[in-house]
């Protein structure tokens, strides 16, 4: 860097000695810096035209590239300086699918607030949010129940509420109270393992001594509601995914004893990961403005 920034200055100068006086050193030494990188180059960076200095072809190469890293270099001190003030650099959050309804919109408002904060989210199951959590590619992680197995610090983002859905025309759609052991014939369209729904899913029956029919397993909470609408079996399901059908009648919530089951969103980051002022800014952001914008059932 010091010896492209002395060719920058000669080649504007015109002399070694007026480059020298300029930056408040002594001749020797520019001459020196100027003698060191036409050595690395091995190609000839000034000739003289009318008594002044002039960059060869190769030193106008090397004069545009001092140019460009100093250009970087002043954009990234910009940059950095943003970063330390909270208003720029950028975010990495992680989000398990069934957030995917909500999250969106928390962005949305952290950005309005934020505009120079670059947000990068990532969606998956509840395995693969961890995974990313535990080789440190996220800064934060929306999920329900934190980790055991791994160290993490949260915080509680607001409730989720899961409910038994079944399609409109089902049986039980208009019923006033269900049994959970009336549950037991009925087949059950249900997330793939690894799911944080179909692991809460599995509680929850053991916990009544059930062992329910599961027809299929599907990846998708779409598929799964589009499923269900369709009469295909019924569902275990958060209540932020089905608000929008429900609203719209598309989808009837099964009103069984003891639902909905109420769970909490939390936000959770590793302790060991530094977080910047950025990604500080959304942890504080989504602990205590995040459930404003959890869906809510009509």
């Amino acid at each position: 860097m010091r010896q492209l920034r002395a060719l920058a200055i000669v080649a504007r100068s015109g002399s070694y000695t007026a480059a020298a006086t300029s930056i408040g050193v002594t001749q020797p030494a520019v001459s020196l810096q100027i003698q060191t990188l036409q050595e690395r180059m091995g190609l000839p960076l000034f000739e003289r035209a009318n008594g002044r200095l002039v960059p060869t072809q190769a030193g106008v190469l090397l004069v545009a590239l001092s140019q460009h890293i100093e250009t970087l270099v002043l954009e990234t001190e910009r940059q950095l300086a943003a970063m330390r003030a909270g208003q720029g650099g950028e975010v990495s959050i992680g989000a398990v699918s069934t957030a995917k309804y909500f999250v969106p919109f928390i962005i949305s408002a952290f950005q309005q607030a934020h505009p120079n904060i670059e947000v990068r989210l990532v969606i998956g199951n509840r395995g693969e949010m961890l995974s990313l959590m535990r080789s440190n590619q996220l800064d934060l992680a929306i999920m329900g129940r934190p980790p055991d197995d791994l160290l993490v610090e949260s915080q509680k983002l607001g409730d989720h509420p899961h409910v038994i859905i079944c399609a409109p025309g089902h049986r039980l759609a208009g019923r006033t109270s269900v049994e959970v052991a009336g549950l037991e014939a009925e087949t059950f369209l249900v997330r793939e393992p690894g799911s944080g729904t179909r692991i809460l899913m599995g509680r929850y029956f053991a916990e009544h001594a059930m062992a329910p029919r599961i027809g299929m397993e599907i990846a998708s909470n779409e598929t799964i509601k589009q499923a269900v609408m369709a009469g295909l079996g019924m569902a275990f399901i958060s209540s932020h995914v089905i608000a929008a059908e429900v609203a719209d009648r598309r989808i009837a919530i099964v009103k069984v004893k003891g639902l909905p089951l109420l769970r909490e969103w939390f936000v959770i980051r590793r302790p060991e990961r530094a977080l910047l002022p950025a990604a500080a800014r959304m942890y504080a952001f989504l602990s205590e403005q995040g459930r404003r914008h959890l869906p809510e059932l009509p």
